[in-house]
């Protein structure tokens, strides 16, 4: 007897759980995530890898601020890119480095279909002739060919990422690096 009026219990707690889901549009209260459209629109530049996308907008808010803006995507690596950093060089006529900054991705993990935001802000010495922008991050290149079907042999598993660096020159250019 007392084993039916658990059962019972128990189901109704799990239907008025059920329809407070229902009647909160299905959320339990919880933030949705949107997804981000990909390619995103409204950016001007972009440049990709073979593990990371990136759009961005260069915009001058003040006279000695140059704020670049954009979006990182993984928009096909079955694997996490993870550590992802970004370095605004501004250059002279001489190729000598005269003002930097430097940055990280909104979110430090970046999964298959993923996207973070991230800013760099630069204080521009007024001799630069062009941005250069160089960008960072650890990606585990796979299983090296190897099989997972049998027992394991050959080199040993390595876990460590290598670090993959990329630079994109004059990324604030009005004709170089077009979004389409």
């Amino acid at each position: 007897m007392q084993w039916r009026l658990w059962m019972r219990t128990a189901f109704l707690g799990l239907l008025g759980l059920a329809l407070a889901a229902c009647a909160g549009g299905g959320s339990l209260g919880l933030p949705t995530v949107q997804p981000t459209v990909y390619p995103p629109p409204g950016f001007v530049h972009r440049v990709a890898s073979s593990h990371v996308d990136l759009y961005w907008n260069c915009a001058r808010p003040a006279p000695d601020e140059l704020r670049l803006e954009g979006l990182a995507f993984n928009p096909w690596a079955s694997q996490r890119i993870r550590f992802l950093e970004f370095e605004l060089v501004g250059v002279d006529a001489r190729e000598r480095t005269v003002s930097e900054a430097k940055g990280e991705a909104g979110d430090f993990l970046l999964g298959t279909n993923q996207s973070t935001p991230f800013q760099l802000n630069l204080r521009p010495t007024g001799s630069e002739v062009r941005f250069d922008l160089f960008y960072q991050y650890r990606f585990n290149e796979g299983n090296d060919g190897r099989l997972f079907a049998g027992p394991p042999g050959g080199r040993p598993l390595l876990l460590a990422q290598a670090m993959k660096r990329f630079m994109a020159r004059d990324v604030c250019s009005e004709s170089q690096h077009r979004a389409r």
